[in-house]
């Protein structure tokens, strides 16, 4: 059974490079703020309400932690197998939706908008993981987990190739915008927007983080970012350093948790965990408390940096 660590500094946040002790508070522990779930995928946090919301993927709801009182609640069920989830730059919840094929806006007053659903009069896969760029506009990955099966999805045949598409928050006119990523999964813009990060999580022998130039409402050249090796890059956020915060797993059970790679590529730093990490977000007061949506639970780390805007 997993214990908190009772001593500063926490062994579970481990150096990889000199260079990430700056992002280490010595007086800092990984915190198990619930455990519980089947599948936890897609943190984001609302300052504005103080808690967090998270995907519970083959248990058909969006689960809710409050900050203040550390009480967990259903927020939303069913949940069409939620998985990926943030924030558009207006404070509401973009969620992909694997069972209903749909990336969808909750308002303000909880109603349901469907933002995307098909493209070219084909139904979606799955959409699985969306960020919102600060024109607006909507990103999303739409591998075809979802179709697999039963557990986190519907089976089905898909009707499209796994790509990546971007929704233009004026026209809400969807475009694709990658076709040559194998399992498009989690996704993030590097602070400045220039550069777009993509996990390939299909990609052979070993996964691997693509990164794309920017280039207005279209992607421009890709390149390798890293081979991920034995390690499982899932869901991941960007700090203002540019630094990349993956979570990470599968394999042997040291690499579970969460890896830090610099601007570069390099790892520099790991959060270990007793379970693969699928995905993260920044939250907290500053944006410097870690989520990090893992396994059966979820977890929290204060850290010595801050998300980038739109995580």
């Amino acid at each position: 059974m997993w214990e908190p660590n009772q001593r500063y500094p926490d062994p579970a946040v481990q150096a990889l490079d000199s260079s990430f002790n700056k992002y280490r508070l010595p007086l800092a522990s990984v915190e198990r703020l619930y455990t519980g779930c089947r599948w936890s995928e897609g943190p984001v946090y609302f300052g504005d309400g103080r808690y967090v919301l998270w995907s519970d993927i083959p248990n058909d709801r969006i689960l809710k932690w409050d900050e203040e009182t550390g009480a967990v609640s259903v927020y939303r069920k069913s949940s069409n197998n939620a998985n990926g989830n943030t924030r558009d730059r207006q404070g509401r919840l973009v969620t992909c939706e694997h069972r209903g094929r749909r990336v969808v806006r909750t308002e303000y007053d909880g109603a349901i908008t469907v933002l995307a659903d098909s493209y070219q009069g084909k139904r979606l896969n799955s959409p699985n993981d969306v960020v919102v760029k600060s024109d607006g506009s909507v990103w999303f990955t739409d591998p075809t987990f979802g179709l697999l099966g039963y557990y986190e999805g519907e089976k089905n045949e898909p009707e499209l190739p796994a790509n990546v598409y971007r929704i233009d928050g004026r026209t809400g006119a969807i475009t694709m915008v990658a076709d040559d990523v194998a399992g498009p999964n989690g996704l993030a813009f590097s602070p400045d927007e220039s550069k777009l990060y993509v996990v390939e999580s299909r990609a052979m022998p070993t996964r691997k983080l693509r990164v794309f130039d920017v280039r207005g409402e279209a992607l421009g050249a890709s390149k390798m970012f890293l081979d991920a090796g034995p390690g499982t890059p899932d869901g991941f956020r960007v700090d203002i350093d540019g630094n990349l915060w993956c979570g990470w797993g599968m394999g042997e059970a040291e690499l579970d948790g969460v890896r830090i790679f610099n601007p570069a590529g390099e790892p520099i730093g790991h959060i270990a965990l007793p379970e693969r990490s699928a995905n993260l977000c920044f939250g907290g007061r500053w944006r410097n408390r870690l989520f990090m949506a893992a396994s059966h639970g979820l977890y929290a780390l204060y850290v010595n940096t801050q998300g980038a805007p739109g995580g």
